[in-house]
């Protein structure tokens, strides 16, 4: 029942210029692929800098459509070195209507699927309401020729249902696309319950559910271009964990990595042969989940 998966990962610090970042993200897929990955997976919206930190109508500028310019150039890469790629792209829908969006490339470099961020957050540093139309793909596995691939994007790591949902459509790995960091005005035990409440929640995903986990967040410091606030240390922490939520691989909070780490996804069905958390569910009682709250 052992299946070997080599997953590989670039965290990565982005700068004012785009194809600087792109470069840099091709050079290191090429590296992963080198050291055998067969599963690359890259962080939310890497192609540029995390430009929700402002509410502005130029940045729409940045969006592109799917397939584009960035499809093509990812979708190239990956039929090249024969690897299946997740990528974290701003998508333009429509004028005036856009997502943010996984897309998931196949070894052939054809689109396997996508994802549309489901749940969009709208915090100080972090206006995604402004940007992103809330997905309406649903929470569906996307299958590859290394698995069953359940993308979800960043603020969609700590909600249960998400994760749930797509463990309930077959999902055979979970994976997290992430842009989060510190707000600078936080204590830094604050910032650290943060970070560390960021990956706790993650890993109780992998357990609730049976599942490997990969979350791919960046790292560095990005700065506010309003000035109203300090900017964004993005925290890092990238890791991979298995099916009992141990884990088997964490970056470091402030450099830049690539990581190649080997997944045995044979283990889950040991995994929830021990615990099945599935079978015990007791989905005649789930009902008011749906509500937004019980009064």
């Amino acid at each position: 029942m052992k299946k070997e998966l080599k997953i590989g990962f670039l965290q990565q610090h982005n700068v004012a210029d785009t194809m600087n970042n792109i470069g840099r993200l091709s050079d290191g897929i090429r590296d992963l692929a080198g050291r055998g990955a067969q599963l690359i997976v890259l962080q939310e919206l890497h192609n540029a800098l995390y430009f929700c930190q402002v509410e502005a109508v130029d940045n729409f500028n940045l969006a592109e459509p799917i397939p584009g310019p960035s499809t093509e150039h990812y979708g190239r890469l990956a039929k090249e070195l024969g690897v299946v790629l997740v990528t974290s792209l701003f998508e333009r829908r429509a004028p005036g209507l856009c997502h943010n969006t996984a897309v998931v490339f196949e070894r052939d470099g054809q689109i396997a699927g996508r994802y549309r961020k489901m749940h969009i957050p709208d915090d100080p540093a972090y206006y995604e309401k402004f940007y992103f139309t809330p997905g309406d793909l649903g929470f569906r596995p996307i299958e590859t020729s290394v698995g069953r691939l359940g993308v979800l994007v960043c603020w969609d790591q700590w909600y249960p249902e998400a994760a749930r949902l797509m463990a309930l459509a077959g999902a055979e790995l979970l994976i997290y696309p992430t842009a989060i960091g510190y707000e600078s005005s936080d204590a830094d035990d604050e910032q650290q319950r943060q970070r560390r409440a960021w990956q706790t929640v993650m890993r109780g995903h992998a357990v609730a559910n049976g599942l490997p986990v990969v979350a791919v967040n960046r790292v560095g410091k990005e700065a506010d271009p309003s000035g109203q606030t300090g900017g964004i240390r993005f925290w890092g922490t990238s890791f991979v964990c298995g099916p009992q939520g141990e884990i088997l691989y964490e970056a470091s909070d402030d450099e830049e990595e690539s990581v190649v780490v080997a997944l045995d996804m044979g283990r889950s069905e040991q995994v929830r042969r021990w615990w099945p958390f599935l079978r015990d569910r007791r989905i005649d009682s789930y009902g008011e989940l749906t509500r937004r709250y019980i009064d």
